[in-house]
């Protein structure tokens, strides 16, 4: 019997395909060396204890598992228990300690880092095993289940599946997942907004909610079978029209960006980053004026390649490519022109390419 155990699981940052996973398209994200602890014990008394710097400590009885209003952001780790249980798999009621590096709220997948994390934890301490894939799955249905956010498998599969030096590929569609090594000499330049998501009051299920009714208007499963033709024909109102096209151009992004991992060229990818923000802002409009300020920002200076927001969008953070010898440098003069502007101190943090759950 193992009465302790831990496990780690990281960050993601998206680089490229935004909102395409849940409408069957291409993705390509990593894993990121900022992430979150589980650290625990089995517990004997029926109870579920799970604490946390950041947000407190909360208990429930095992017999009345199911999700909290008052700690919210324990559903993350209960509903992992949740679908566990559903399994049929032996897992002990236990007290868990949370810690890390990886701020909440800010696109970079601390929901999800805080499931898988909670996953390979209780794995260990029930000596079970699962492929890396149905974890990734499982933690998705505690999103849609135990949370309410009807979000894609990106950044469960970037957290397992993540490797050093690595962008994760995903392909939603037929569930391909395969790493490919990214150019050397650049450095990802993370930049937190300073305003805050909170996904699940409706604008990420809005969105989802629109690009399903645009591929239903299409007469297709979802946007992944969609064209740049297919759209030029359609009838689809002009909002439906710009979130399908955000979809269609996000794929086809993914798909050139493939071709420039593998020539090596970070300056071309770059340049797809920057199409991919000027595209969640004006078709998706899941940008938002500070994430716009910070990308500008970043452009303007020396030795950034690309820069688009991260993630949902809606606040959080953006991502920039940055030639690695002035990557500090950069984030110095990112964050003095933003505090100009908004007198909001964002935080910046150079990231590095990691591995996955563990």
């Amino acid at each position: 019997m193992i009465v302790r155990a831990e496990a780690y699981a990281p960050g993601r940052v998206e680089l490229l395909g935004n909102h395409t996973d849940y409408n069957g398209g291409m993705v390509l994200g990593a894993a990121i060396d900022r992430g979150l602890n589980v650290t625990g014990r089995r517990q004997e008394d029926g109870l579920i204890r799970i604490s946390s710097a950041k947000m407190g400590s909360m208990e429930i009885r095992r017999a009345e598992l199911c999700p909290q209003t008052e700690h919210p952001w324990a559903n993350y780790a209960l509903g992992v228990v949740s679908e566990l249980d559903s399994l049929g798999l032996p897992i002990p009621n236990f007290s868990a300690w949370v810690d890390g590096d990886l701020p909440a709220e800010s696109g970079l997948a601390s929901s999800a880092a805080l499931e898988v994390a909670t996953a390979f934890f209780l794995l260990k301490l029930s000596r079970a095993e699962l492929p890396g894939l149905q974890i990734a799955k499982l933690c998705q249905r505690v999103e849609h289940q135990f949370v309410g956010v009807q979000s894609g498998l990106l950044d469960q599969v970037c957290s397992i599946f993540g490797r050093e030096g690595h962008a994760v590929f995903f392909d939603a569609g037929n569930e391909e997942v395969r790493t490919i090594p990214f150019p050397c000499g650049f450095a990802l330049l993370i930049a937190e907004s300073g305003s805050k998501r909170e996904l699940a009051s409706g604008l990420y299920n809005e969105r989802r909610k629109e690009t399903q009714l645009a591929a239903n208007a299409l007469g297709i499963p979802t946007l992944r079978d969609a064209s740049r033709a297919t759209l030029e024909k359609s009838n689809l109102s002009s909002v439906l029209l710009r979130r399908a096209n955000h979809i269609v151009g996000e794929n086809e992004r993914v798909r050139r960006a493939l071709d420039l991992l593998s020539a090596g060229d970070g300056l071309g990818f770059g340049a797809l980053m920057n199409e991919s923000h000027e595209s969640s802002r004006t078709n998706f409009e899941n940008s938002t004026p500070e994430l716009d300020l910070l990308v500008d920002i970043a452009r303007s200076l020396p030795g950034v390649c690309g820069a688009r927001l991260t993630g949902g969008g809606f606040g959080g953070a953006i991502v920039a490519l940055c030639e690695q010898a002035r990557a500090t440098v950069v984030g110095q003069e990112l964050a003095r022109q933003y505090v100009n502007h908004t007198k909001v101190q964002p935080q910046i943090s150079v990231c590095r390419i990691a591995n996955g759950a563990h």
